[in-house]
């Protein structure tokens, strides 16, 4: 199946914690850190995990933090803000072990298992996602994969990226459709975050990676199922 899809481009949180990570340890955009809004950052992170996002408020988190009712408000204009700063950060760190894992990994085979595998491992190990499935379950598609898909779509474009890479380095068939192979891959690590198996632990890595090398592999043509 030669047909590619036409990607959706849009300037999301994805797209800004790919840019961020790419900067690999260049200087904080804007200059240097800002103290006080990391730490703000960090307590609103505490916060969401212990009541969840709908409940938390900016006044809880300016109290977890030691600062006053008015610091957050100049570092953030709204609650969707802080809320949008928490996500875009908790998106650079996995984007950021994600190359990591890719960097270790020595052919395309272990590239794309190692990339299931960090993913289901570092979205559903995140104390925020984890506590937003217990109470908020209807959050969760939208942060890791479903709800409008706008989130999946960026994913899947990262995906297709990635798979577009291994095809130039000759690694990966030029005849595998590279975004519709990232939408299949995308879909079913959304499907195990968001309904959880009751065959598969996301802590057993053995298990997520025999699971990628029998049915993830062969979505990118690099094995076949028996």
């Amino acid at each position: 199946m030669a047909t590619e899809l036409t990607p959706v481009r849009q300037d999301s949180l994805i797209e800004r914690a790919l840019r961020e990570v790419a900067r690999d340890g260049a200087e904080p955009a804007g200059g240097r850190e800002d103290k006080t809004r990391t730490k703000l950052l960090d307590a609103a992170y505490e916060q969401f995990c212990a009541t969840g996002i709908a409940r938390a408020s900016m006044e809880e988190v300016a109290r977890r933090a030691g600062t006053a009712r008015i610091t957050i408000y100049r570092k953030f204009d709204s609650k969707d803000a802080l809320v949008d700063a928490v996500m875009l950060r908790e998106f650079q760190r996995y984007f950021g072990e994600f190359r990591a894992e890719m960097a270790k990994a020595q052919t395309a085979a272990d590239r794309v298992v190692a990339g299931f595998v960090t993913s289901l491992r570092t979205i559903g190990r995140n104390p925020l996602i984890t506590k937003l499935l217990e109470i908020e379950p209807a959050s969760v598609p939208g942060l890791v994969g479903g709800g409008d898909s706008r989130t999946m779509f960026q994913v899947r474009d990262f995906v297709a990226h990635q798979i577009r890479i291994e095809q130039e380095a000759g690694t990966i068939g030029a005849e595998v459709s590279t975004m519709l192979a990232a939408d299949m891959i995308v879909r079913i690590t959304g499907s195990f975050l968001t309904s959880p198996s009751d065959l598969i632990e996301l802590d057993d890595e053995a298990t997520l990676t025999e699971v990628a090398r029998e049915f993830i592999l062969p979505l990118v043509g690099l094995g076949a199922l028996s």
